[in-house]
C-alpha cells in the first residue's frame, strides 16, 4: 500500500462494491477511475433482492447441505440447480463448498459475516447523504415457516444469530397476518428481525453513489479490463479495450468476472457464479412493508419502488450459459402461492451472476503477489449488504490505517 501518498487508483467494476470503494477512496483524497463495460449498477447490483441487515450471517453451506441438495435435484422449483454439462468444471469449487459447511467452521464464518454486515446502513447513509431517506428502510425482515417441523429444522440459524447478539422475535400466525395482511395463511411461525430492512431501488442506490463520485472528479470508462501491465511486483497499467491506462493502484471489484482478472495476476481464487433470478410482480394490496423470506423456497420477496421483487435461486451453470426461462418462471409461481391477491404477469424478468466463494465470505484485502493491488469481490448473495463496509475497509487498507473491521477472515490466501 502507499502510506501517506495520494494515488491514481483504477477500480475494475462499477457495481455496488466498486462505487463504494471509489467513494471512500475519494474521501481520502485519491483520484479514481472506474472501468466497466456497463453503466454503474447495471450488472449483478441491478437485480439483487434489496435485503440489508445484520441478521444475514448464516453461510450457504451448512451441515446436511449435500443431503438437502440431492432432494432438490428432481424439483423444478428448487432453490438450487446445477447444469450437468458444467458440473466437471464446478467440482473443485463444490468440494470446497461442502467442506466449508462443517460445523466447526460455521461459527467463524458467521462472526465474519456479522462484522461485515453490522453497520451497512450507517455506512450507506454516509455515502448517500440526503438520498438515504428515500432508498434505505429499517423496516425489519420476516423469516417465514410453513410448519413447526420447518421451524425446528432451522435451529442453527437461530442459534447463530442469538450467539452474535442479533435481535429477533418469534411470531405466530396471527402476528404474521397483523404485520403482513396480504400474505396467505400458509405460515405458522416467523422470525422477526427488527434491525434489518431493505433498499427499495438497488440500481438507484449504486447510480446515486456513482453520480457523487463523478461530481468529485471520478472518471468512468465504459470498457472491459482484459489484462494488467506488471513490473517488479506491481501493476503499472490496466489494459482495456480502449487501450493502456496507467495507474498507481488497482482495486479488483469485478464481481463474478474477478476470478479471470485475478488469474492474470497469478492468483488462483475459487470463485463461482451463483446465477440468481428475479421477477418483478405487481404490488399486492396492501403492499408488504418489509422483505419476506420463506425458508422452504429460499426466495426473498421485497417491496420496491416499481413493484414486488421476487429474487432467489442458486444456479450453477457458468458465466456463458443463457438465462434459464424455467427458473425465472418458477419464482412467479412460488410467489403467487404466498400472495393470493397477486394478479397479472411479471412486469420484468432478470438474471445476474453472483460471485460466490466456497465459504460465503468475500475476498477483501491486498493481493498476496502485488504491492499495489487490492481485491474486493466474492460477496455472493450479500453484495448489497456488505458493499458499504467493504468500500470503507478497502480505503482503510489503502491508507494503512487501523481498519474499521478485522480484515483477516477475508484474506485471499485462506483457501
Amino acid at each position: 500500500m502507499r502510506e501517506g501518498a495520494l494515488a491514481n487508483i483504477a477500480i475494475v467494476g462499477a457495481g455496488v462494491i466498486g462505487v463504494s470503494c471509489a467513494a471512500f477512496l475519494q474521501r481520502d483524497g485519491h483520484s479514481v477511475t472506474i472501468y466497466d463495460p456497463l453503466p454503474p449498477g447495471k450488472g449483478c447490483s441491478f437485480g439483487n433482492a434489496g435485503s440489508i441487515g445484520p441478521g444475514s450471517v448464516v453461510p450457504l453451506s451448512t451441515p446436511g447441505i449435500v443431503r438437502q441438495a440431492v432432494s432438490w435435484i428432481a424439483d423444478p422449483d428448487s432453490p438450487l440447480w446445477i447444469d450437468w454439462r458444467y458440473l466437471p468444471r464446478a467440482m473443485p469449487w463444490l468440494a470446497k463448498f461442502i467442506a466449508a459447511g462443517a460445523r466447526p467452521r460455521i461459527d467463524g464464518i458467521a462472526k465474519a459475516l456479522r462484522l461485515l454486515h453490522a453497520d451497512s446502513f450507517r455506512h450507506y447513509r454516509t455515502l448517500l447523504g440526503v438520498d438515504a431517506g428515500s432508498l434505505l428502510h429499517v423496516s425489519g425482515q420476516l423469516y417465514l415457516y410453513e410448519s413447526d417441523a420447518a421451524f425446528a429444522k432451522d435451529a442453527l440459524g437461530r442459534e447463530l444469530r442469538a450467539s452474535l447478539g442479533i435481535r429477533s422475535e418469534v411470531l405466530g400466525p396471527d402476528e404474521i397476518r397483523e404485520l403482513e395482511p396480504s400474505l396467505g395463511p400458509r405460515f405458522v411461525k416467523a422470525i422477526y428481525l427488527p434491525d434489518s430492512g431493505h433498499c427499495s431501488n438497488p440500481h438507484r442506490l449504486v447510480a446515486t453513489i456513482a453520480e457523487d463520485v463523478a461530481r468529485n472528479g471520478g472518471r468512468f470508462v465504459r470498457a472491459s479490463v482484459k489484462d494488467f501491465e506488471q513490473d517488479a511486483g506491481q501493476v503499472r497499467a490496466v489494459m482495456t479495450e480502449a487501450g493502456r491506462m496507467p495507474c498507481d493502484m488497482v482495486v479488483i471489484a469485478a464481481g463474478a468476472w474477478s476470478q479471470r482478472l485475478a488469474a492474470r495476476l497469478g492468483l488462483r481464487i475459487p470463485l463461482e457464479s451463483l446465477r440468481g433470478y428475479h421477477v418483478m410482480l405487481p404490488m399486492p394490496t396492501p403492499a408488504p412493508s418489509r422483505p419476506l423470506y420463506p425458508l422452504a423456497s429460499k426466495i426473498m420477496m421485497t417491496p420496491m419502488e416499481h413493484g414486488l421483487r421476487i429474487a432467489g435461486t442458486a444456479e450453477i451453470a457458468g458465466l456463458d450459459a443463457p438465462m434459464n426461462e424455467r427458473r425465472a418462471a418458477a419464482l412467479g409461481r412460488i410467489a403467487k402461492r404466498y400472495f393470493p391477491g397477486i394478479a397479472g404477469e411479471p412486469i420484468s424478468v432478470w438474471m445476474g451472476h453472483r460471485p460466490a466463494t466456497p465459504d460465503s465470505l468475500p475476498v477483501i484485502g491486498p493481493s498476496p503477489r502485488h504491492r499495489n493491488v487490492v481485491l474486493a469481490f466474492g460477496h455472493g448473495q450479500t453484495g448489497l449488504i456488505g458493499g458499504s463496509t467493504t468500500g470503507l475497509l478497502v480505503s482503510d487498507l489503502v491508507a494503512t490505517r487501523k481498519p474499521t473491521i478485522d480484515p483477516y477472515p477475508y484474506r485471499a490466501n485462506r483457501f
